[in-house]
């Protein structure tokens, strides 16, 4: 769904950033490289320690990593194979790095934390279930077939649960972030589901090869 805003957002709002970069001689996958490594820190040294608006903050200040390496390889006329593989490689340790930043804040029992053994379990079964929504889809392709569809893309994930986080902490109300995480265990289950029997039916379709592979 926010894909549909991703060339206002390149176009507009992040070109000078992504003009400065190109300036300054730093290549798509160095901003990449950087931008994960924000995530990263923002979510496993701020989740934890119970500073989730602080933490929401930084990673923001970083996400657009995202955005600005993509238009930076396009301006530079420098797409290749590799920059998609870094890119998504680099996008599942940081989607990781957000749910286990709050598994540990939901695992801790501290004035600041969160000492909740059920939401530790949602945030992990989002963990999981995101990045097998991506392998789903990557795998499919890899094979010849289209996995493309479900309840949310990645951005959407991303977006609903920064803005559910960083505003259950703003205003005190943490009933946002416990919503955001049971509407993405709905979405993500559902988008599984929705890929593997797009796959099958694909699948069936096709002549058969004498024997599954292994991936």
């Amino acid at each position: 769904m926010l894909d549909r805003f991703k060339g206002f957002w390149q176009g507009v709002v992040l070109l000078p950033f992504v003009r400065l970069f190109i300036r300054l001689g730093i290549s798509p996958d160095t901003v990449t490289f950087v931008g994960t490594l924000g995530v990263v820190a923002g979510a496993l040294i701020f989740f934890p320690q119970g500073h989730l608006l602080a933490g929401v903050l930084f990673i923001t200040a970083f996400v657009f990593s995202d955005l600005i390496d993509g238009k930076m390889a396009r301006e530079l006329g420098r797409s290749s194979r590799f920059g998609a593989f870094w890119d998504s490689t680099l996008d599942r340790i940081g989607d990781g790095a957000v749910f286990g930043g709050l598994a540990l804040y939901f695992a801790g029992t501290g004035e600041n934390q969160g000492d909740d053994y059920l939401y530790l379990c949602v945030s992990l079964y989002c963990l999981v279930m995101g990045s097998v929504t991506s392998y789903a889809r990557a795998r499919a392709e890899s094979l010849g077939m289209d996995a493309k569809g479900g309840l949310a893309e990645r951005a959407d994930r991303l977006v609903l649960i920064l803005v559910a986080t960083g505003l259950g902490d703003l205003f005190d109300v943490p009933f946002l972030m416990y919503a955001a995480l049971w509407i993405l265990v709905v979405a993500n289950t559902y988008t599984v589901i929705f890929r593997v029997r797009k796959v099958y039916r694909q699948a069936v379709d096709l002549p058969a090869e004498g024997g599954a592979a292994t991936p």
